[in-house]
């Protein structure tokens, strides 16, 4: 398929326009991230998925937002696990790496899971899914 070059006063449709800018930035295609973003609870499973959140891609590598550090380790020690769910749910080359951030207190992310006085703080689980 060849691409038809555009002259200055053809309209752009806003998704065209959209997927061009972030093929600029490095993104992935608009329905790849949106596969990403709805298979994640299926990626990580779903106690995980209450901590940790897609924030970004970029040249293959996943920005995940957790909301307490315990979380940050277990996702990093699951790279393989995240990196290889995301091949089969997205198509090889959309997620090729991890990075992991912890949420600030001010960044407005609202944490999922309830804290019980009586039990304490949740703790992340021994493997991913």
């Amino acid at each position: 398929m060849t691409k038809r070059r555009r002259s200055s006063g053809d309209p752009v449709s806003l998704r065209d326009a959209i997927a061009a800018v972030g093929r600029e930035l490095g993104m992935p295609p608009p329905d790849e991230l949106s596969a990403l973003a709805n298979a994640w609870p299926e990626i990580v499973g779903g106690r995980v998925a209450a901590h940790a959140a897609v924030r970004s891609v970029r040249d293959g590598l996943c920005t995940i937002e957790v909301d307490d550090p315990g979380w940050a380790t277990q996702v990093r020690y699951a790279e393989r696990q995240i990196v290889g769910r995301a091949e089969s749910c997205c198509g090889p080359g959309v997620v090729r790496s991890i990075r992991v951030v912890v949420a600030g207190p001010g960044s407005g992310r609202e944490r999922s899971a309830k804290r019980d006085p009586q039990r304490g703080a949740e703790r992340p689980p021994n493997g991913v899914g």
